[in-house]
């Protein structure tokens, strides 16, 4: 009998990202013969059963590739094809640390090489053109961390290396915009343009317009770092990973009361939101690694497979952007982000 799926989660991957199939009548018993194609780029199956069968995510190998869907092969039997969004690679060598971030007036995305502690890399930040062209940006920050545009679309970056948040000029000169915030990581913006820094020590620092520093909140010290993101509610959510196995997701108020947002996540690092208020975030759930999609009423699931995530974004066509510890990637989902820069 030929090979029948019934489902795949998640439905999207990076290369890498372990893909769950639920089948039927999938003969594994010549495992030679036995295939799952990604469009027309194979993965690599690592084990297989008559009604289950996960398989690695492989890299494209066309664009097409990307949006062809998925199916089992055995032989010359085909399965039916499912719906399937593989990345398409858009960078590599890179060492981004947390989100990438997304320039609504030219399209381009900007990644980190953050280096070794200390380490000063000949490029701090790289520019990503739609179109996947990637060329030096940024070359006088050590260590650069986090990266995030004010509504007014002026990029600025954290230095974890000297405590620094750095205001980014049009001809590519950083200027210290905000010091002494302990080991800097994760930064965004509200609305209104105030910026807030993640200290890793523990501290969640507001930065008004004009530069003057505040304890917006305090948190649990991180392992690595903080990660932040304000969604749709206007409240601050922030990921800071800790020694436990089992994470959570704090939620701070717009008067920095800070409360427990989800819990039992594996390693949460970057976050982002679309414009519905549905969370997404670079962590394991169940053991499984990617981008988890956690909405409102807090139901969560695998969204994106996917090892060694850091950090994700949205682009304005409907894509989300991928950072792994190397990589850049581009899955296209159809939804939309959550952007300050877009608000009314």
């Amino acid at each position: 009998m030929t090979a029948k799926i019934n489902k795949v989660l998640p439905a999207a991957a990076v290369p890498g990202g372990e893909v769950i199939i639920s089948c039927e009548n999938f003969d594994a018993s010549n495992f030679r013969i036995c295939k799952a194609l990604f469009g027309s780029s194979q993965g690599r199956i690592i084990s297989a059963s008559t009604k289950r069968v996960i398989v690695a995510a492989p890299e494209a190998q066309q664009l097409e590739d990307c949006v062809s869907g998925l199916k089992l092969c055995v032989g010359n039997q085909e399965s039916n094809t499912i719906d399937f969004k593989l990345g398409e690679k858009l960078a590599d060598s890179l060492h981004p640390v947390t989100n990438p971030a997304f320039d609504p007036d030219t399209g381009n995305i900007y990644a980190t090489l953050s280096g070794s502690r200390g380490q000063k890399v000949p490029v701090s930040v790289w520019k990503i053109s739609p179109k996947g062209e990637t060329t030096p940006f940024l070359s006088n920050v050590v260590n650069p961390t986090g990266i995030a545009f004010d509504p007014d679309g002026t990029m600025y970056v954290s230095s974890r290396h000297d405590s620094n948040v750095y205001c980014i000029s049009p001809f590519k000169e950083a200027e210290p915009f905000a010091k002494n915030l302990g080991i800097a990581t994760g930064i965004a913006f509200d609305k209104l343009g105030n910026l807030y820094v993640g200290d890793r020590q523990g501290n969640v620092y507001q930065v008004s317009k004009k530069g003057v520093v505040t304890t917006f909140a305090t948190l649990e010290p991180s392992v690595s770092a903080y990660h932040l993101a304000f969604g749709p509610d206007d409240y601050l959510y922030v990921t800071g990973p800790t020694a436990s196995s089992y994470e959570s997701i704090s939620r701070i108020s717009p008067t920095g009361d800070a409360s427990l947002f989800y819990s039992g996540l594996g390693r949460p690092q970057g976050l982002a939101f679309d414009i519905d208020g549905n969370l997404y975030v670079a962590a394991s759930l169940y053991g499984h690694r990617g981008i988890v999609k956690i909405t409102p009423d807090k139901q969560s699931e695998l969204f994106i497979a996917g090892n060694s995530l850091v950090g994700l974004a949205f682009d304005d066509s409907g894509h989300i952007i991928t950072a792994s510890t190397s990589e850049i990637h581009r899955v296209a989902l159809g939804i939309k982000g959550y952007l300050i820069s877009n608000l009314s």
